[in-house]
């Protein structure tokens, strides 16, 4: 049995309330035995960490040091609070146990370079990611030729941006060079990549995942509607980390990935500008 601790800013949240279940259903191998929330939760409707423990059948650990003691692999939470992943990963990242960092990984480029070093420096296997990464749809498009993709999803920009430019980055590559905004009231950017080719993505309420993609050397477009189980798939292979040790998500992606976010936050301040991706 492979015992999985989870360490959150706070426990009443949805992927904590969620992973417990998808886990179980991905694998009767793998358990979370412990979990530990940094505060309570500071939103009102939310249950304490100690309530949280009592309905999930989850003891509560005291500390991160307990978590990662009981544990032989680690989740660290915080879906909607990434500022503090580079806080709640210093011990995790130091123990060599495999661990994984919910979305968003971090909110600078900085900081997820920091916190992979720390990872590095312990000989800590680690990776991030949105689910979106997983899709079937994204997994089985043809990536060859790219040279358009029109990106479009449900949210807000300040914690669901993750989930457009994950995918972006997963079919067109880490090359990208600059973001502008082209809208605030459905924030919308364009990702120019070094060699001309770009990417737009676009916050639409409730809208589906999906995008259209367009290639330099054929006339027909691909459309995509998500439509997969994406969290089955990202939760399968996070089972799939534990057991083997084998990274699925490089982690120049990720950083990749963040730079963009952090580039498009601030590209939002003067629309119709470019930013330079650092």
């Amino acid at each position: 049995m492979i015992k999985v601790g989870f360490i959150d800013y706070y426990l009443d949240e949805w992927h904590a309330n969620e992973y417990p279940g998808f886990l179980k259903k991905q694998s009767d191998n793998v358990e979370v035995i412990c979990a530990y929330g940094h505060i309570q939760p500071p939103i009102a409707g939310r249950i304490s960490n100690e309530e949280w423990s009592a309905k999930k059948n989850i003891p509560l650990a005291g500390s991160i040091e307990e978590v990662i003691e009981k544990s032989d692999c680690l989740v660290v939470l915080s879906p909607d609070n990434p500022e503090m992943h580079e806080e709640l990963c210093k011990l995790p990242l130091s123990s060599g146990k495999l661990t994984y960092v919910d979305k968003t990984f971090a909110t600078t480029k900085a900081e997820a370079e920091r916190i992979f070093e720390n990872a590095d420096k312990h000989g800590t296997k680690c990776y991030s990611s949105s689910a979106l990464f997983f899709a079937d749809e994204y997994c089985n498009a043809e990536t060859s030729g790219i040279c358009t993709i029109q990106s479009m999803g449900p949210g807000l920009f300040s914690n669901y941006a993750i989930h457009q430019v994950e995918p972006i980055v997963k079919l067109m590559g880490t090359d990208a060079s600059r973001v502008m905004c082209v809208g605030t009231a459905h924030p919308g950017f364009v990702i120019e990549y070094r060699d001309g080719r770009q990417a737009r993505f676009s916050h639409f309420g409730s809208s589906s995942f999906g995008m259209g993609i367009g290639y330099g050397h054929k006339p027909e477009t691909t459309h995509i509607t998500v439509a997969s189980d994406f969290f089955g798939n990202c939760i399968k292979s996070m089972v799939r980390f534990f057991e083997t040790g084998e990274i699925p998500v490089p982690h120049e992606n990720t950083i990749k990935v963040i730079a963009i976010i952090e580039a498009a936050r601030s590209a939002l301040e003067k629309p119709f500008e470019w930013v330079d991706i650092l």
